[in-house]
């Protein structure tokens, strides 16, 4: 990462642009994917713990960041709480179900409880501890604590084993190195060092970046990054990373809205070690009885670690397939992804999918006009969507103003 020239001086990112194509389907799963691919790409993030501000030495923005990445730290072990209040509409449990078949997670055709790409979806919403272990590129460990139940991924060597105890379903994929690393590149964001990472991809002129003091975090010395959009319409307030001091490794990230309240998401450490864990830690064996599914590298083919390509979180261009021409419209924090489903219609209706689905999904977001035409806006708290009358797509972490302003340009 380029030093910066001041504490509020930015780098730029760059976005490309994918490949177009078409999918008549999208249209019906776009409302539902939308809002949770946002919390894959967004980042995830914490309120900092207030246990104190310890004496550190001064330290500027671009220090701080050039510290991030330099950090080097490959051995740790710890507990992590995540919170994620994104603000989605409460559908009873029916979104668990539609997240899970649009990814062909367990309730997916041949799926398992026990495949990473399906569980990975229930950190979108309300709050979970996680426990983590690392020792090196060859072994990690993060486990999802449940009230009487736990879900464990574990990458030892060439071995990928999940493991799901409230149904004691065994997942298992066999990777050689090259691979492991490429699709450990491609995992979502678990940890506060990924997100931080992910949010100062974020950071150009458009961008203001200081260091507003220190903080105590899992019993550790850290200075605190806060970084702000300077540009108004956008639905992010401020992202705070707590950096540990000695290591330069992020163990706190919060975002806030632009709206205030609560932080969206909140994730870091409440226990961490940098210390090197037993390698017991990333030994597994099925347990007796478990039912075992093994993804074998032609399922695999490309896709995401340890996941199957059109079962697990996709990326930029592979989401891009499906849909006609992606297009990143504005900068900064102020950027909007649109792209045409090629439905050449917005929603479906009652007439098309039956009974009251239609309306139903209508009645989820906010009916807007403009040059055009007419249109539905999807909310979060974080992120926005609107589908138009004619299968158009936009979607941003901007106001929904925003969006029909876009809108209306693009005709």
């Amino acid at each position: 990462m380029a030093p910066y020239e001041s504490d509020d001086t930015t780098t730029a990112g760059e976005v490309e642009e994918p490949r177009a194509g078409r999918r008549k389907a999208a249209r019906y799963v776009v409302p539902v994917t939308v809002m949770g691919v946002a919390a894959a790409t967004i980042g995830l993030v914490p309120a900092l713990a207030d246990s104190g501000d310890p004496d550190l030495p001064d330290i500027t923005a671009a220090q701080l960041i050039d510290k991030i990445a330099q950090s080097d730290v490959e051995r740790l072990s710890g507990t992590v709480k995540i919170t994620t209040d994104l603000g989605l509409p409460n559908l009873g449990g029916l979104e668990s179900g539609l997240l899970s078949g649009a990814t062909g997670g367990e309730d997916g055709e041949g799926g398992s409880s026990a495949d990473p790409s399906g569980r990975l979806t229930e950190l979108a919403s309300g709050t979970h501890t996680l426990r983590v272990a690392a020792d090196g590129p060859d072994r990690q460990k993060l486990s999802l604590l449940e009230n009487a139940a736990e879900y464990s991924l574990i990458h030892n060597g060439k071995d990928v084993w999940g493991y799901d105890s409230a149904s004691n379903e065994v997942y298992h994929a066999t990777v050689d190195e090259a691979e492991a690393e490429e699709r450990s590149a491609q995992q979502p964001p678990a940890t506060p060092k990924d997100f931080a990472e992910e949010a100062l991809k974020a950071v150009d002129d458009t961008t203001s970046v200081k260091v507003d003091g220190t903080a105590q975090v899992a019993g550790r010395d850290t200075y605190r990054l806060v970084v702000e959009p300077k540009q108004s319409g956008s639905t992010v307030g401020a992202v705070s990373i707590a950096v540990d001091s000695e290591t330069g490794m992020p163990l706190k990230f919060t975002l806030t809205p632009s709206s205030g309240g609560s932080a969206v998401v909140d994730i870091g450490f409440t226990k961490v070690s940098f210390d090197r864990p037993d390698a017991s830690t990333f030994e597994f064996t099925p347990p007796k009885g478990a039912k075992v599914t093994e993804d074998t590298e032609q399922d695999r083919g490309h896709g995401d670690f340890g996941g199957k390509p059109e079962r697990g979180p996709k990326s930029e261009e592979d989401l891009a397939k499906g849909f006609d021409g992606l297009r990143m419209l504005g900068e900064g924090w102020n950027s909007i992804a649109t792209f045409d489903t090629g439905a050449g219609a917005g929603l479906p209706t009652e007439e098309e999918v039956g009974g009251d689905l239609g309306g139903f999904l209508g009645s989820l977001g906010d009916q807007v006009k403009g040059d055009f035409g007419k249109g539905t806006v999807f909310s979060t708290r974080l992120v926005n969507a609107l589908i138009t009358e004619d299968g158009k797509v936009y979607v941003g972490t901007v106001t929904k103003d925003a969006l029909v302003k876009a809108a209306e340009a693009g005709k």
